[in-house]
Formats: C-alpha cells, structure tokens, sequence
C-alpha cells in the first residue's frame, strides 16, 4: 500500500467518525425544532466529513458492485451537497432570526432551484446510507448487523429530520455511528 492510499484511508477512517459525531452533536443545539447557529454548523462540518466517509465507504464496494460504487458516490456526494444548503439555510435564517413559515414561502417563489438544491436533493443523503446497507449486506461487504443498522439510520434520519423530532434524530446519529465507527477501524487496521 502506497503511502498515499495509507494517508487517504486514515482520512476516511477519521471522517467515518467525524461525520456522524458531528451530525449527533448537532441536534443537541436544535431550537424548537429549528437548527441554531450551532446546530447548522455541526451539520455542515458533519457533511464536509461524510464526503470522504462515503469515499471510502463506496470503494468498499468496487469490485463487488463496480458500476454503483462509481454512481451511488455521486448521488450520495450530491445528497451531502444538499446538507450543505440546508446547513446554511439553518444558519441564516437563524442568525437573521427569520420564521420558519416565512422563510418557506419565499422558498416557493423559487420552485425549481429549491427543490434542486434542497427538497427533491435532499432524501439522497438517506437513501444513499438506506440502499448501501442493503448492497453492503447483499455483497457481505460487512457484517450483516452494521448493513443493518446502515439501512435504519437511512429510514431513521428522514424520520427525524422532516418533523424534527430530536430524540428520534439521536437515535439516528447513534444508528450511523456504529457500523461508522467499525469501518474507521477497519481502515485504520489496513494502514498499519
């Protein structure tokens, strides 16, 4: 193993913790079901990690499912995208202490770009951790319990995040951070 490809699998392993630390912290600052500036940060450091994490989660999956290891990582990197924009949506409308209501009517003066980039891109992101826990159990990538927990974090996130509902989101943090955590090790295990 090339130093190069050493140094980018302690990146993913490092971010296949991050990711879901961050993106658990973050609904810990939720107010009223709205994200705080807090809240919208986590989230979009959280995303930032999951680019890589899913990097190195999808190239698990290359000579066993090639061409979705090549497709999915761009749906999935596209889903993340979309966290970013609702970070930020977070953070903004936060910090410009706008109503939730308000800031959805405006939204629908601009249909097309905010479905693009939040409502129609966003379920990308747990339908990309839902369909590779399923692969990834399927291919016997992993052990079949972490796939598992893979495919209800993605059921579980939308869940969460829609209504907003905290102690279901945390339950969706903790279902991403598990099989996370045993992949980073398995990454790191590799690099030594």
């Amino acid at each position: 193993m090339t130093l190069a490809l050493k140094l980018e699998k302690k990146v993913q392993g490092f971010s296949l913790v991050a990711a879901p630390l961050l993106l658990f912290a973050s609904s810990f600052f939720w107010n009223n079901g709205e994200y705080s500036v807090s809240s919208a940060t986590l989230l979009i450091l959280s995303t930032f990690f999951w680019i890589p994490a899913f990097t190195g989660l999808f190239q698990l999956l290359k000579n066993k499912a090639p061409y979705y290891s090549v497709f999915g990582l761009w749906i999935a990197v596209f889903g993340c995208i979309s966290g970013v924009c609702f970070g930020f949506l977070g953070y903004l409308v936060s910090i410009f202490n706008i109503p939730h209501q308000t800031y959805l009517q405006t939204l629908s003066h601009y249909p097309f770009t905010s479905q693009l980039l939040l409502f129609a891109s966003g379920p990308l992101f747990p339908l990309s951790v839902f369909v590779l826990g399923i692969i990834f159990s399927v291919k016997k990538i992993i052990p079949v319990w972490q796939a598992l927990l893979f495919s209800l974090a993605g059921i579980a996130f939308p869940l969460s995040r829609i209504p907003r509902i905290v102690w279901v989101a945390h339950i969706a943090d903790i279902l991403f951070l598990i099989p996370c955590f045993f992949i980073a090790i398995r990454f790191f295990k590799k690099t030594l």
